[in-house]
């Protein structure tokens, strides 16, 4: 058996073992929370354990049900574990494993790692696990830590510290799960902490630095030893100031009068809800504010946030940051009559351009594809239905409340979005088509009228 399993692991590409390593996490843990031991009701349909699992391990935060009235301690210990999985990826956990056990890291695996952290060459990827964990853990010690201090004025010293800790890791995971139901009520989310900016502000910070993605937090981290960032670190920090600034104006701008949501606020109060709700559809997927009392045009540029989504090599999802602004470099390039894509006195290779536009226009197909099916099938609005799938596939999470009344079909269908979202369209692709090779034939080039 395991002389199979090493031939096995030999033959099978790294796009293979990304989704299999993702589909035996959200299987296991599927089985996990099916165990009676999991829900306070007993035996948790399998259906439902599925989607709560991919939720959990695509670090999304789409629920069928409250998570801190219906799973009991060991089940919500079981959620977030596979959110902490998720989050670092299925290669960091299992050389974590390895390397505490005392086993050696082949060439392989060096491979598999360097593919997905998107590293150009070999040297250093163990050492960069390594580094991985331990920030990880430190942010989310730290947050757990300032979490609980605040939340030791309303809780007992038990029930403050697992609340800080769990929403730490929730939030520096982007996860967006909570376990405030028995306290303030089912699916109440953050939302009893909307003027808090302790409770917020720490939040958001963690979500913030979870999805800028690791290789650019260690570059700033490394910043005293070079003379200038790299292109990549610098896209990913002003595309993620754009957006953070902008989405906080633009919601400050649509629901300044709206007495459901910002208009009952002071100013403080104002600024701070709309920055957090311009953090949160970037993937972390927390809600301070009543979605389904928000204004459509407000839900629709969430919708434009939650596309784009966190940083590459982080804990969120989307089409990320670095695309969206290759495509916005790739316009200007277009628009000035310039052959190379330019950026930063620097020229992006053709492939990072290609992959750009291969990466948005897959997402694009799949949203709407999905969305035109469940639209058929569902008996919400279209616009309710394209909310929720675009949140599955950026695994961000938030919802305008349809979700526990989908049919199984829907589940079906954002279990699906939610794993293509985290694991990668393109490689799933790969994975399914286990060799891509150019061929050796160049064909003639003919022109084609474009706009």
């Amino acid at each position: 058996m395991r002389q199979w399993l090493r031939t096995l692991f030999k033959r099978v590409t790294p796009a293979q073992v990304f989704v299999m390593g993702f589909s035996g996490f959200i299987l296991l843990g599927s089985i996990l929370l099916t165990l009676p031991i999991a829900t306070y009701a007993g035996r948790f349909r399998w259906l439902d354990a599925l989607f709560t699992s991919t939720s959990a391990v695509c670090v999304t935060g789409l629920i069928l049900q409250d998570t801190g009235t219906t799973f009991t301690p060991f089940g919500q210990i079981v959620i977030i574990t596979l959110c902490q999985i998720g989050a670092l990826g299925v290669m960091t956990m299992s050389t974590l494993m390895a390397l505490i056990l005392g086993k050696r890291i082949g060439l392989k695996e060096r491979i598999l790692i360097q593919e997905s952290w998107g590293q150009s060459d070999l040297e250093g990827v163990v050492r960069l696990i390594k580094k991985v964990v331990l920030f990880a853990l430190a942010m989310e010690v730290m947050g757990g830590i300032v979490l609980s201090l605040r939340f030791l004025k309303d809780f007992p010293f038990g029930q403050a510290v697992y609340y800080g800790f769990f929403h730490a890791v929730s939030s520096f995971c982007n996860a967006g799960f909570d376990v405030f139901g028995p306290v303030y009520g089912p699916f109440t989310n953050l939302t009893h902490y909307l003027t808090d900016p302790w409770v917020m502000l720490t939040v958001a910070a963690l979500a913030i630095i979870g999805g800028l993605g690791f290789p650019v937090l260690f570059e700033l981290a490394q910043q005293k030893e070079k003379k200038r960032l790299s292109v990549h670190t610098r896209l990913v920090l002003l595309i993620t100031g754009l957006l953070l600034a902008l989405g906080t104006i633009f919601f400050l701008l649509l629901e300044f009068n709206n007495p459901a949501t910002l208009q009952k606020l002071d100013w403080p109060g104002k600024i701070l809800a709309a920055f957090f709700q311009s953090v949160t559809p970037r993937s972390v997927g927390f809600r301070a504010l009543d979605l389904g009392e928000m204004r459509d045009a407000s839900l629709f540029l969430m919708i434009v946030l939650m596309f784009i989504g966190a940083s590459p090599s982080s804990t969120g999802g989307g089409i990320k940051t670095v695309t969206f602004g290759v495509l916005l470099v790739t316009v200007r390039a277009t628009v000035k009559g310039r052959e190379d894509v330019e950026l930063y006195e620097r020229r992006l290779p053709k492939e990072v351009v290609y992959k750009a536009l291969s990466v948005t226009a897959i997402a694009l197909c799949a949203i709407f594809l999905v969305s035109m099916l469940l639209s058929i099938t569902e008996k919400f609005s279209f616009f309710q239905i394209l909310y929720e799938v675009t949140s599955a596939f950026s695994t961000v999470g938030l919802t305008t409340g349809i979700t526990p009344y989908l049919s199984d079909f829907a589940r079906v269908m954002l279990i699906m979005m939610m794993f293509g979202g985290r694991v990668g369209l393109l490689t799933i692709a790969l994975a399914l088509t286990q060799r891509m090779q150019a061929g050796n034939v160049r064909y003639m080039e003919e022109n084609v009228i474009i706009g």
